[in-house]
């Protein structure tokens, strides 16, 4: 298995992840809100670089890919990669509408992918989150597609203020079992990007509620639920840190992970992705940095540790905007899934088997004396801070956000 290739990697102290997300392109069908993807943009990795990353992840190990986009159903090549590599399976990273019955049937044909469907609320919230009219419809036809081809099939929630409601609910989740699908993917809203909705930021009893549902419900319900952020002790950790996922953006730049767009090398480097990664100095100092501050999002709790980073290594901007830097002098820190003493313990014995073996954070913090008491002493002020200001503004304030600097103390 690509993991235990992994395990076996770290001990010599070299890193390479054994899941590698690849946004093969920016553009987009939609407009998304709070999205950081330059989706008007017309950058695309070509099916040649693409083969050629993945041959070379492949000679190490490496079995499964994220496809991301923009929307990935878009680049005229994805099938193409798709039939290029019986050998590994994919999961792609998609809004579905693009999903026609001819495209899922190709897609059983070549056997080796899983669509995972964005769905970000129902009808009306569906259309306000994502920019435009009857995106319900549209996704949840191509769902229904996926599904009529005997399509292994997911559905992602991108968890926010307008959703979390109707979605995050046993009823939702009861819908697609009904419907055939095969698993749910939560992940919390990260603002981030040229135009951040702050508004839409969880609030940290929020993120606990979210941790809470994921575990009861896959102890209760025939339905896989898939996290990134956690332990099988409910401990958070962040995939970047841990070594176990980086990403590839679409001009072929390697990223520390999808919301730091930030490189110092490229995929397109004579000497393949494997040594390219192994040998970053840059992708290092983003784990070993980020995992000394935090067990959470570094880029959320720590803007101002990515641009020290940044600046350090002298890395490029990766967007098509150029406001990357400009973005995160914007930032004001805020709280992401590390919130200790709000642990919250896997209560299915698959997961916390799964968990204990390939999914962890292998060692990443084991030397770090994270500052628990202080940590929750800033959680209690904040929380102290914002009932004041919902009380002053009457609930409008944006209390996912942590004062300045206090984050950066904590």
């Amino acid at each position: 298995m690509s993991v235990e290739r992994f395990k076996r990697r770290i001990r010599r102290g070299e890193y390479f992840p054994p899941f590698l997300y690849l946004s093969i392109l920016n553009t987009c069908n939609l407009r998304c809100q709070g999205c950081w993807v330059d989706v008007e943009a017309r950058d695309a990795i070509d099916l040649g670089a693409l083969n050629r990353t993945i041959e070379d992840a492949k000679a190490h190990g490496n079995a499964f890919f994220g496809i991301l986009g923009g929307e990935p159903f878009m680049h005229p090549g994805l099938l193409d990669l798709l039939a290029a590599h019986p050998d590994c399976y994919f999961q792609i990273f998609t809004n579905g509408q693009l999903i026609t019955q001819k495209t899922a049937r190709r897609l059983r044909e070549i056997g080796n992918a899983t669509p995972l469907v964005s769905i970000e609320g129902r009808e009306l919230t569906s259309d306000s989150r994502r920019g435009k009219k009857e995106v319900w419809a549209r996704t949840v036809r191509g769902l229904d597609h996926c599904l009529e081809a005997g399509l292994l099939t997911g559905v992602a929630t991108s968890v926010c203020q307008s959703n979390i409601d109707e979605l995050l609910t046993e009823q939702w989740l009861g819908e697609l079992i009904q419907r055939g699908v095969h698993y749910a993917w939560y992940h919390g809203y990260r603002p981030v990007g040229p135009k951040p909705n702050f508004e839409l930021a969880l609030r940290p009893e929020q993120l606990v509620r979210v941790r809470r549902f994921v575990t009861e419900m896959r102890a209760k319900l025939p339905i896989a639920i898939i996290d990134a952020y956690y332990d099988g002790e409910g401990k958070a950790l962040c995939p970047m840190s841990t070594g176990v996922s980086h990403h590839v953006g679409p001009k072929g730049d390697i990223e520390p992970c999808p919301i730091i767009q930030f490189a110092a090398e490229t995929i397109h480097d004579k000497r393949g992705i494997y040594e390219t990664m192994r040998d970053s100095a840059f992708l290092k100092d983003f784990r070993e940095l980020s995992a000394q501050h935090t067990r959470g999002c570094v880029v959320l709790e720590r803007p101002d540790l990515v641009k020290q980073i940044v600046m350090k290594h002298g890395a490029r901007d990766t967007t098509v905007r150029g406001t990357a830097m400009a973005e995160l002098d914007a930032m004001t820190p805020r709280y992401s899934q590390w919130l200790p003493g709000e642990e919250v313990p896997e209560k299915h014995w698959m997961y916390r088997f799964a968990k204990r073996y390939w999914f962890y954070d292998f060692g990443a913090y084991q030397n770090v004396a994270h500052d628990a008491e202080k940590r929750v002493r800033a959680l209690n002020l904040q929380a102290a801070l914002d009932k004041s200001a919902l009380d002053q503004v009457g609930g409008s304030a944006d209390s996912s956000a942590a004062p300045k600097n206090a984050l950066n103390k904590s």
